[in-house]
């Protein structure tokens, strides 16, 4: 009787789930939680074992894959097969009854949002329990509840750019769509980078401990690196000069215009700096009548791409490195200029001028609503 009772729970582990009937809209919904990007990892693993299973895959090979037991499967798929996707979420654990009333959660947003603690910038957990007579938890389970999180701030600039609109249709037009028998080229300066030598050697990485670096370092002077992108290969011209005037613009507008073939016209996305807009460099372009200038809007300066191969720059060859001199540094810039030319790879800009300005108007209507009640509250009215 042992032996056919084994036996018949044998052949259960192995049988092959009954494939269930999955819509497209569940299907697409049960995908989109197995990438678990905004969901828990738990819900994604749950998705998951009901997308295989709805394969017809066996139970006993659904859990080997996914690291988990038959009886999870089973669960899994016999309560997606009674409830749906709303069977996948966890069930309310009994008797578990809130502590705080709704008067104290309201009390507790209305003095994160309406007030400031004595002597203090911002709410912590502790000041506000201490000021709505609750414990820590408490306090931490209501921000979390309605994603408050008042130790936490973002910074923003608005341009005030008069022809804001008209730049960054001009702008994104040309990364959207380039001239014919044209280059564009981002340009832009990264200026006062410093030659940081640290005071002690930088210890390698080794197993189960990452490199280190001292805090303390010698400061050894700052170039200035001049560069320009090509948006339609992501190759870059660069030179670094020890100062950032228009006098070293215009050498780099030289530099330019001996790189780029003689037949091509060049068409420059530059910011506001002033050394861009200099009578010196008036008179350059004047002369070199292929050159033409397009300014993105003041504040703005991520419309222009050369921004990002600039935090790619500090982040890959320079924010770890330790270097003795100005010349040293300038070399490692540009031994990094060579191997993102050897391999070049262009950054794709994807969103159109409507969508930004749309999203740029959101912002500020947003902006404005939150700023008034501040006023308000900031002037006692």
């Amino acid at each position: 009787m042992a032996g056919c009772a084994r036996q018949t729970r044998m052949a259960k582990l192995q049988r092959a789930i009954g494939q269930l009937n999955l819509t497209a809209e569940d299907r697409a919904t049960l995908e989109r939680y197995a990438r678990g990007r905004a969901v828990s990892q738990a819900l994604a693993l749950r998705a998951r074992i009901v997308l295989r299973c709805a394969t017809g895959e066996r139970q006993c090979l659904i859990a080997q894959a996914l690291g988990v037991t038959d009886d999870t499967v089973r669960k899994w798929e016999r309560r997606f097969a009674k409830s749906g996707i709303t069977g996948l979420s966890d069930v309310p654990k009994p008797n578990v009854h809130r502590k705080l009333a709704d008067e104290r959660v309201e009390e507790i947003i209305r003095l994160t949002l309406d007030s400031r603690p004595k002597g203090s910038t911002h709410w912590s957990t502790r000041k506000m329990s201490r000021m709505a007579s609750v414990s820590q938890s408490s306090v931490s389970r209501v921000w979390r509840a309605f994603q408050l999180k008042p130790h936490r701030t973002r910074t923003f600039t608005l341009s005030t750019d008069d022809f804001f609109v008209e730049k960054v249709r001009d702008v994104v037009g040309l990364y959207m769509s380039p001239p014919d028998h044209a280059i564009v080229l981002c340009l832009d300066e990264k200026s006062q980078i410093q030659a940081l030598e640290r005071t002690q050697p930088i210890l390698p990485l080794v197993f189960g401990q990452s490199a280190r670096a001292t805090a303390t370092y010698a400061r050894h002077g700052t170039t200035n690196l001049f560069a320009a992108l090509d948006i339609r290969t992501g190759k870059v011209i660069g030179e670094c000069y020890p100062l950032k005037r228009a006098t070293e613009f215009r050498r780099f507008l030289n530099r330019v215009h001996d790189e780029v073939p003689p037949t091509l016209e060049v068409h420059l996305v530059v910011d506001n700096s002033s050394i861009h807009n200099t009578p010196a460099i008036r008179q350059w372009l004047k002369r070199h009548p292929r050159f033409h200038i397009h300014f993105t809007p003041t504040y703005s300066s991520w419309l222009n791409l050369v921004e990002r191969w600039f935090a790619k720059l500090t982040n890959d060859a320079l924010r770890r490195a330790s270097h003795l001199d100005t010349a040293e540094l300038c070399n490692a810039i540009e031994d990094y200029i060579a191997e993102t030319n050897d391999e070049p790879k262009p950054f794709v800009w994807t969103k159109s001028a409507d969508e930004i300005i749309a999203s740029v108007a959101r912002f500020c209507a947003r902006t404005v609503e939150q700023a008034i009640p501040q006023r308000s509250t900031d002037s006692g009215h």
